[in-house]
């Protein structure tokens, strides 16, 4: 499971992305922008990162508690929705009705979004419920393909995007899914999404890189935990570094596993010097309050995470000061978010610039590609594209690679670190 390690923007008006996307070979560091000004892209913007309830798959996103309004969507021929009217026609698959409508209505919006900070480039968007199920999603791309799809954006659900893939290869159209389970990756289905793993490859090293040698690592026993732990021990492998001890605990209970690990990572005996803690925002605190008051301290050991950290209700917490998470630069979500809300009155989820990106990057493709917009080679191309929440790349096998950044936790607040790099490293580096 080994794998290589490798801003969107200060947009106040639509005139300056469509100079942007207008200019379609506009690069950053060999990348293609999805849009934003020249001052701009010189530094990677925001993630925007999912934040999964440990008691559920690693692709069910944040519900948006504000609730956002859904843009009025134009009726098409066929009884669907659509958005726009272009020769390039795009399936956008979302959960509208069912499971995970309220992600998908904000996705829905981004999309909107999206195609006009584009100044409504060639694109008819099919917009298409799958009602949050496998079934739905395999009859809506089927029709979507029957109109004429040349690539399927979506769905959010893992299982979703294995059923919707099932019409869409038998066609020979790629898939941009949104779930973050890696395991519906594949050739031709690409996963436009957060993945933890590169995450945790980018915290590992540079906390190697800062001199630390000695990890241990206290994992709930979840989906992301599992997703996790293996390529935390990859990662440190990697490096050169050692595993001096992991511990796993059920979801909401950390106390036995904390005093299982209290020889390695408490008192002055410690033989770790470092302590990786891949768990939500909704559950650190108790976690937190546990190794506090088995006498952890953070200044000996440091703790690390992912971007599941990315939340500033976790910033006072007495066990992460001085703690490390990798994150995508955080500056291009915010600029999003404030647009997003400027239009639809309501702040979206964290994974709505996945649908915004995905749109952008269709309309970039399209006008700078042609024929071969959507082709392997186009979408695999190793330099990126530079979106909302930075620079990104499809891997052939379909997983994603990010440019990260490196956080640190102290006096309320998360300092950057370590920029994430503007240009990708290359692939086998």
């Amino acid at each position: 499971m080994a794998r290589p390690k490798c801003r969107r923007d200060r947009l106040a008006r639509v005139a300056v992305l469509t100079a942007a996307l207008g200019a379609l070979s506009l690069t950053l560091g060999g990348c293609l922008g999805l849009g934003g000004s020249s001052a701009s892209r010189r530094a990677p913007p925001a993630r925007a990162e999912l934040s999964p309830p440990a008691d559920v798959p690693l692709d069910v996103a944040p519900a948006n508690p504000a609730g956002a309004p859904v843009a009025p969507l134009t009726p098409a021929a066929s009884g669907g929705n659509r958005i726009g009217s272009g020769t390039v026609k795009v399936a956008l698959v979302l959960p509208l009705t069912g499971t995970g409508v309220a992600v998908g209505s904000a996705m829905r919006n981004a999309a909107q979004l999206a195609y006009d900070d584009g100044q409504q480039p060639d694109l008819t968007i099919l917009v298409e419920d799958d009602r949050g199920s496998p079934d739905g999603a395999r009859d809506v791309t089927q029709e979507a393909l029957k109109q004429g799809a040349d690539i399927v954006l979506g769905p959010v659900f893992a299982a979703n995007v294995q059923a919707a893939a099932l019409p869409a290869k038998a066609a020979g159209k790629p898939v941009i899914g949104f779930s973050t389970d890696e395991s519906v990756a594949a050739r031709g289905v690409y996963l436009l999404s957060f993945l933890p793993q590169p995450e945790v490859d980018r915290i590992v090293d540079q906390s190697v890189a800062d001199g630390k040698r000695s990890f241990a690592a206290l994992i709930p026993e979840t989906a992301y935990g599992n997703a996790v732990e293996a390529e935390f021990r990859e990662a440190v492998a990697r490096k050169g570094a050692r595993v001096a001890a992991v511990e796993r605990y059920p979801a909401g209970a950390p106390g036995p596993a904390i005093e299982r690990l209290a020889r390695v990572i408490t008192g002055a005996g410690a033989t770790a010097d470092t302590l990786f803690i891949p768990e939500t925002a909704e559950a650190m605190p108790a976690v937190a309050a546990s190794l506090t008051k088995a006498g952890y301290n953070p200044a000996r050991v440091r703790p690390i995470g992912t971007a599941l950290w990315n939340e500033p209700a976790l910033y006072a917490l007495p066990a992460l000061q001085g703690g490390r998470f990798a994150s995508p630069d955080r500056n291009g979500f915010s600029n999003f978010s404030g647009r997003y809300q400027a239009r639809f009155g309501s702040v979206p989820p964290r994974v709505a610039s996945l649908a915004y990106d995905a749109v952008m990057l269709s309309a970039a493709l399209s006008r700078q590609y042609g024929s071969q917009r959507f082709a392997e080679t186009t979408l695999t191309n190793a330099s990126g594209f530079a979106g909302t929440d930075g620079t990104f790349r499809f891997r052939p096998e379909g997983l994603s690679e990010r440019a990260l950044a490196v956080y640190e936790i102290r006096n309320n607040a998360a300092t950057l670190v370590s920029p994430a790099p503007r240009v990708l490293a290359k692939p086998g580096t």
